[in-house]
């Protein structure tokens, strides 16, 4: 497989990938955001933890979708991140939810 055919793949994936986003993002109230992935869920529980003067934090979901190519499934049951990153999590509205034209 040449660079230029996993370039061509990779493009067709994130395509596929945010579609597919674009088709269920309505269905979700919260975007959750790690370090490591961009979730979307309707329920979700943060808690910060600390231990031996560091901080890290947990972040669980129910029946969320996971913005990640590389899964053959994105809908997942539970979710749980532990992170020593920060998590934003951010509340959808219907405007956030309009496509540009």
């Amino acid at each position: 497989m040449s660079a230029e055919d996993l370039e061509k793949y990779e493009t067709e994936m994130e395509l596929k990938l945010y579609r597919e986003y674009r088709d269920v993002v309505g269905l979700f109230k919260y975007v959750i955001e790690t370090e490591r992935r961009f979730y979307l869920t309707n329920d979700y529980e943060l808690n910060v933890h600390s231990a031996q003067g560091e901080v890290f934090f947990e972040v669980t979901m129910a029946d969320a979708w996971v913005w990640d190519m590389y899964r053959p499934a994105r809908f997942v049951r539970q979710v749980r991140v532990l992170t020593f990153k920060d998590v934003n999590v951010e509340e959808l509205t219907k405007s956030d939810l309009e496509l540009p034209s």
